[in-house]
C-alpha cells in the first residue's frame, strides 16, 4: 500500500474553478491520511469553509496516483444516492419506445409491409438491472463492477482525470459537506462504510470491495449540523483550522501566497494577508459569518495577478478594489446588513 511520504510539502492540483495551485501539507494532514489508509476507516475532515478540506482529497489522490470520485451532499441527498439509483425516467422512455415499436409491428403485419428498423434483440431491455446506475461509493468499492453496470445502464465513468491517476491504483472518494444532508444520510451509510459491501435491489450479487484495493474515503463537514454519534465512531477525524493568533494567521497566509504566487512582490502578499486578518477580526466581532479565510485570500491574489497583467498597472493598486468583493462579502461591511 502506498502512503504519503512524511516529508511531503505540497502537491499541485486543480481547484473548483479549474485553476492549478499548490496544496500545502502539514504533519497532521499526512499522519491523518496515512492512518485512514492503514486502519481502513473513512477520514472525516472538519474545518471552516475555504480552509482546504476538499483540496486535501484532490492532493492526496494526485500524490497517490488514485482516481478521484467526488460527491457533494445537500439537503435533498439520500444515503442510497451514494450507493446506486434506479433510473425510472430511462425505463419509462424505454417502455414508451417499446410500445411504439410494437404498435408499428402490429401495423406492418396488417399491411404486409416489413417494419423498417425493427429490433429482434434477445435481451429484455426492460429488465430492472439495466436501469440501476452505480453511485460514488459503488465506484470506490469495486471499480470494475461499477464500470460493467454503468455500461449496462448507459452511463460513463465519473472520475476526475489527473495525470498519472488511475482507478487501477485505487480510488479516493470525496464526500463533500456531509453536514448539509439530513442525519439519515450518514446513518444510512454505516453498513456500507463499515463492511465495505452492499447489495443493490434488483441485482443477484452484492457489491464488495477487493481487500487489495480498499478505497480511501474522505468526508468533509463545515460543522453546520451535528453528526450522529454512531457515524463519528466509525470515522477517523482530522481538524483543519485557521490559526487563532493574528501573527500566526499572517504567517499562514503569506507562506501559502508565496508558494502559489512566486512572481508577486512579497509586500503585495503581506498587505493582502494583513487586510484579511483585519477584516476577519471585524467580521468575528460583529458575527458576520462565514469569516473570510484562505479561499478569499487566494481569490484576491488571483484577481490582482490577472488585472495587473490585463491592464498593466501595479498590483498594489488593485488590493483595495478587490477587497470589497472578496474579503468583505457580508452586507454588514457596506452598511446594508445587520
Amino acid at each position: 500500500m502506498k502512503l504519503l511520504d512524511e516529508s511531503l510539502e505540497s502537491v499541485q492540483v486543480t481547484n473548483d474553478i479549474g485553476v492549478r495551485f499548490h496544496h500545502i501539507f502539514d504533519a497532521d494532514m499526512i499522519n491523518g491520511v496515512n492512518a485512514a489508509l492503514v486502519i481502513g476507516r473513512p477520514l472525516l475532515v472538519w474545518g471552516e469553509p475555504g480552509i482546504g478540506k476538499s483540496q486535501l482529497a484532490r492532493a492526496v489522490a494526485r500524490e497517490l496516483g488514485r482516481a478521484l470520485v467526488h460527491f457533494v451532499a445537500d439537503a435533498r441527498t439520500e444515503s442510497r444516492d451514494l450507493l446506486y439509483h434506479f433510473d425510472a425516467v430511462a425505463r419509462l422512455a424505454e417502455a414508451q419506445l417499446r410500445a411504439h415499436r410494437e404498435e408499428n409491428s402490429s401495423n406492418s403485419l396488417k399491411t404486409g409491409k416489413p417494419l423498417a428498423g425493427g429490433c429482434s434483440c434477445a435481451e429484455d431491455r426492460m429488465a430492472m438491472e439495466n436501469f440501476i446506475v452505480p453511485g460514488c461509493l459503488w465506484w470506490a468499492l469495486n471499480w470494475e463492477s461499477a464500470k460493467e453496470q454503468a455500461w449496462r445502464s448507459g452511463h460513463e465513468e465519473p472520475w476526475e482525470a489527473e495525470p498519472g491517476c488511475q482507478p487501477e491504483n485505487g480510488v479516493v472518494l470525496l464526500i463533500d459537506e456531509i453536514d448539509k444532508a439530513d442525519s439519515d444520510v450518514p446513518n444510512g451509510l454505516l453498513e456500507a462504510l463499515g463492511s465495505n459491501r452492499f447489495h443493490p435491489h434488483g441485482l443477484d450479487r452484492p457489491v464488495e470491495c477487493r481487500p487489495e484495493n480498499r478505497p480511501l474515503v474522505i468526508i468533509t463537514t463545515n460543522e453546520e449540523r451535528s453528526l450522529p454519534d454512531a457515524f463519528l465512531r466509525r470515522c477517523l477525524s482530522l481538524h483543519l483550522s485557521f490559526p487563532e493568533d493574528e501573527s500566526a494567521q499572517r504567517r499562514f497566509l503569506v507562506g501559502r501566497g508565496r508558494k502559489n504566487f512566486p512572481d508577486f512582490d512579497t509586500t503585495v502578499i503581506e498587505e493582502a494577508a494583513a487586510l484579511l486578518v483585519e477584516d476577519r477580526r471585524v467580521a468575528r466581532s460583529e458575527n458576520r459569518f462565514p469569516l473570510p479565510g484562505q479561499a478569499e485570500f487566494f481569490d484576491l491574489l488571483r484577481g490582482i495577478q490577472r488585472l495587473s497583467l490585463e491592464q498593466g498597472r501595479e498590483p498594489t493598486t488593485y488590493i483595495e478594489q478587490l477587497r470589497k468583493f472578496t474579503y468583505q462579502k457580508h452586507p454588514g461591511f457596506h452598511g446594508t446588513g445587520p
